[in-house]
């Protein structure tokens, strides 16, 4: 093993100083994107125990190896190289899929127009109601990479997109106010349908609850857009990826899903800036204990969820 490492220095000489600077640099890119890709999930500290263990067995096979004893771990080492490479696949098989959405994906499926507009007029004044009542809801735009699977558990329903079909579907005690509602271009496609659930260790608030479990999940394995209404506290969110933007206004719910739908606003209606100025966003309550901004453990009287599944919207 010294030898090879000096001989390796010793090549290093053979080259310019530029090539090897842009060689090292080239590797320590790929480096840093997989560690930012994998920090924050569970894959991380696979990735870390994985490396280390394949460093120090390739470390102690080598030195066996260079004594001459084993012959045989020479051709042991090669082999483990291949093994090693296929269990990576294996095990990040998740977080290979989520880059390849991500590097393939598009801004959206929509092309942009008056149907994203429509859209986007329809989420924030339903989220804006459901907000002001504390009334849950959780729903999902769909963009590149589909969701029929989830869709296939929920209940279909091909409908027009509009405020008031979002308002009654999560109306409290309503028959389909239970978990999630996806969103296909200008259709409601189906409601009440789960989502799959992160665990609670890896929620950036502790006082977050199922609704929020759910939106991080799908977001994390998919490429969709979920906006989030809380019933414990009427705050609305914004999940996409492994980002969770929360205490949103209205009006700011508006301008992120036009940056994120690549859609420009249009000229805002006289009456709905009346609203505005009338419906005021609650502010995060304190915990009596930590005095920390909380969402109930449950986020609302109305949620039993169960793990693959939302319960209460």
């Amino acid at each position: 093993m010294i030898d090879r490492l000096t001989q390796l220095f010793d090549r290093l000489g053979d080259y310019a100083f530029w090539q090897v600077a842009l060689e090292l640099g080239a590797i320590w890119l790929v480096v840093y994107a997989i560690v930012r890709f994998v920090r924050g999930t569970r894959a991380a500290g696979a990735l870390i125990g994985l490396l280390s263990l394949v460093f120090v067995t390739l470390l102690f096979l080598g030195l066996l190896a260079q004594l001459d004893i084993f012959p045989r771990l020479t051709v042991l080492i090669d082999k483990l190289l291949g093994v090693t490479a296929l269990a990576l696949i294996v095990v990040f098989a998740p977080e290979i899929r989520r880059a390849g959405l991500r590097i393939g994906e598009n801004l959206l499926m929509f092309s942009g127009g008056a149907d994203v507009s429509e859209l986007i007029d329809a989420l924030v004044k339903s989220s804006r109601f459901l907000s002001k009542n504390k009334f849950g809801a959780i729903i999902a735009i769909e963009r590149k990479s589909g969701l029929r699977e989830l869709i296939e558990a929920g209940k279909p329903l091909n409908a027009d997109v509009s405020e008031h079909l979002i308002k009654s579907i999560f109306w409290p005690n309503s028959p389909l106010h239970d978990m999630g509602v996806v969103i296909r271009g200008d259709k409601i496609v189906a409601a009440s349908v789960p989502f799959p659930l992160i665990d609670p260790g890896e929620l950036p608030d502790e006082h977050l609850g199922t609704r929020h479990r759910a939106a991080l999940g799908l977001a994390r394995q998919s490429d969709a857009i979920i906006v989030v209404v809380s019933e414990e506290t009427g705050a609305i969110s914004l999940a996409e990826g492994r980002d969770l933007d929360r205490w949103l206004t209205p009006d700011a719910l508006r301008a992120e899903l036009e940056k994120r739908l690549g859609q420009r606003r249009p000229p805002q209606d006289p009456t709905e800036r009346t609203e505005n100025a009338d419906a005021k966003q609650p502010k995060p309550p304190k915990s009596k204990d930590t005095g920390a901004p909380r969402d109930n453990a449950s986020d609302g009287s109305g949620v039993t969820g169960a793990l693959g599944g939302v319960v209460g919207g």
